[in-house]
């Protein structure tokens, strides 16, 4: 081995192992491995950035783009409406709303086709009595299903597509990937919605009718007034316990009491952590006399500048500001009687894995003074925490209780970043747009399919076209995009173009078939696919396909094979991560609506991926041969 093979191969190492690890964003550790690639001579640093004007990395920002067209205009709405039966059985409602995720994954970002299902998902399995994972699990696969089918339906494939386009040839279609990819999907999703199902694990809920979604770790205080003064913790769990709530924390001024004793008294003033479901809270309140920390009177007084300060708010809301357009407390005061005239209400929302708010807390986003909305709760599954509600900083997959008037929660959620959990009625499609929305996108489809422009241009045009038709207004064309995913893919071109340079791929191939293939193509292929499938279940995918193309390639190469098998390979095996909560985002999106737990996902997952081998690699020798 080179030292740059050597120097190439810990860059790597130490990357996966930083994707696996998830304590920095994808995005962050991708540009520190192109640095350090730089910064080591494998890279020359006038190539670095060329990543990020490379054909797939455009592609899949202008999907982005298109599909927040789809999304907002209501073309998804109007579609599953015309298309979900309504007064079906369970097994047919799943069936149908799963096809129709594989269908819209297969021409939009499937992140995006999920997180407009899944509320239709919830109210689905409340119809039928079934439990939300029940329904969740299978959407959520057979999106990831989907997106497999076509070049624009996921990252991967556009990357693989792309190193086809480096090793010489041209670049897949749009239709080449679906020989296989429908043979595959549609045996998958066959295996979900059967024998599948039974695999799910069925989380039990006290109250599927309010959408719930497990305990929520709510903050109350206790007034004076309350029954719950001079109580001790013992007496006022005991008090509670009809309502299957309990005290897991206490907040006494500045001091933090976890797992208070139960011979603790309760003062006014206290502010108890209760672990409770939705309808018991409201038990638990009204047999305490207490009210929710976050629901303050309107009489509230004002508060010191020093309370203020540790909030980390510089002046009070009803404040005078200055005059440069800035709100004055005449303008406040009409807000405020504007919104006592709206209707007020409660909504759960899920934290989407792109969203802007992971990592902040209300108080950094000043919900109540910039929003007029508040927190009064957060359902975070698998982990229990007691920090205030005001500084808890929100991780993907949260489920968050949000009160204040209708459409300042939807604007709220919509701008966030967030899913609402609840009918979304009030979004009512719009039918022009909604149509131009979906003739853009079915143009830019076939000019990329019948190879009319190259991909990249195509779907150019089409975001030109959505922004001039205001189907995706120009100021909110970046907010479309998933930037962490664009730096990820821009990043990490280059530094799989390194280890094509280094040899590094020659090695990593001729390793490959020497001691697990022996010389084998068939084996080869097979090997390289349960390889990227199983890299997939703990990085990101597009992360994967970017890593194992140059090895695909080389082993062709050295097997004196097409690369197409190879290639399709890695990207069967990178759309398919099924295991873990942290292999697509998919799965992460449904961890908390659904109450999974992290080791919940390899029972259907783990057979699913062997049924996605057994079919795969006789379809992509079929269809592509060696």
């Amino acid at each position: 081995m080179t030292p740059d093979q050597i120097t190439i191969l810990a860059i790597l190492v130490v990357t996966m192992a930083m994707f696996i690890w998830g304590r920095w964003r994808h995005d962050m550790v991708a540009a520190g491995a192109l640095l350090a690639c730089v910064f080591f001579g494998l890279v020359p640093g006038a190539e670095a950035f060329e990543g990020f004007g490379h054909p797939a990395v455009i592609t899949v920002a202008c999907i982005l783009i298109l599909s927040r067209g789809l999304q907002t205009s209501g073309a998804v709405d109007i579609i599953s409406d015309r298309l979900l039966p309504t007064h079906a059985g369970a097994w047919t409602s799943t069936a149908t709303l799963v096809a129709l995720a594989a269908v819209l994954s297969a021409f939009m970002n499937n992140v995006g086709a999920l997180a407009l299902l899944m509320p239709v998902a919830i109210m689905m399995a409340q119809r039928h009595g079934l439990e939300p994972g029940q329904v969740l699990m299978p959407l959520a696969f057979g999106s990831i299903l989907g997106g497999m089918t076509t070049l624009i339906g996921t990252p991967p494939n556009l990357i693989v597509s792309g190193f086809r386009a480096e090793a010489g040839l041209d670049s897949f279609a749009m239709f080449d990937f679906t020989p296989v990819g429908i043979v595959v999907a549609a045996a998958g999703i066959a295996f979900v919605l059967s024998a599948g199902r039974w695999l799910i694990p069925v989380r039990k809920r006290a109250d599927v009718e309010d959408f719930d979604t497990g305990a929520y770790l709510t903050e109350v205080r206790v007034p004076p007034d309350s029954r719950a003064v001079g109580m001790t913790v013992h007496k006022a769990e005991q008090a509670i316990e009809d309502s299957e709530s309990q005290i897991v924390a206490m907040l006494r001024g500045e001091q933090r009491i976890s797992a208070p004793h139960g011979n603790r008294k309760i003062r006014s003033g206290d502010i108890l952590i209760i672990e409770a479901e939705p309808r018991s809270l409201v038990s638990a309140l009204n047999a305490l006399g207490m009210r929710l920390e976050e629901d303050k009177p309107k009489s509230a007084p004002v508060e010191s500048e020093a309370a203020r300060e540790v909030r980390g708010e510089s002046e009070p809301p009803d404040s005078k500001k200055n005059a440069d357009g800035e709100e004055t407390r005449e303008q406040h005061d009409e807000r405020d009687k504007s919104r006592e005239s709206e209707e007020i209400a409660l909504m759960e929302v899920v934290v989407m894995p792109t969203s802007g708010i992971i990592g902040r807390s209300a108080r950094a986003l000043r919900l109540r003074t910039h929003h007029g909305i508040n927190l009064l709760a957060v359902s975070r599954q698998g982990s229990r925490t007691v920090a205030r509600l005001r500084t808890l900083r929100f991780r993907p997959s949260d489920v968050l209780l949000m009160q204040g008037p209708l459409d300042a929660l939807h604007e709220w959620a919509v701008n966030s970043g967030c899913v609402p959990l609840a009918d979304r009625s009030l979004r009512l499609p719009r039918r022009r747009e909604a149509s131009i929305a979906g003739i853009i996108m079915l143009a830019a489809v076939v000019g990329a399919a019948f190879g009319l422009l190259p991909a990249a241009i195509t779907f150019a045009a089409g975001v030109i076209a959505a922004m001039a038709t205001r189907v995706v207004p120009p100021r909110k064309v970046y907010e479309a995009v998933d930037w962490p995913v664009i730096v990820l893919l821009g990043a990490l071109i280059p530094v799989a173009g390194a280890m094509q340079t280094t040899g590094t791929a020659d090695l990593l191939a001729g390793l490959l078939l020497d001691h697990a293939a022996a010389g084998s193509a068939v084996i080869a292929i097979a090997l390289l696919l349960i390889v990227t499938m199983t890299l997939s279940d703990f990085m990101n995918n597009a992360a994967t396909a970017a890593v194992m193309c140059p090895i695909g390639i080389s082993a062709a190469r050295t097997l004196e094979a097409s690369p197409d098998p190879f290639l399709m390979a890695v990207a069967v095996g990178a759309s398919c991560a099924f295991l873990t909560p942290i292999g697509h985002q998919n799965n992460t999106l449904i961890l908390g609506p659904g109450g999974f737990r992290f080791g919940d996902y390899w029972r259907l997952g783990l057979p699913l991926e062997v049924i996605v081998v057994a079919v795969g690699v006789p379809m992509i020798l079929l269809v592509w041969p060696l």
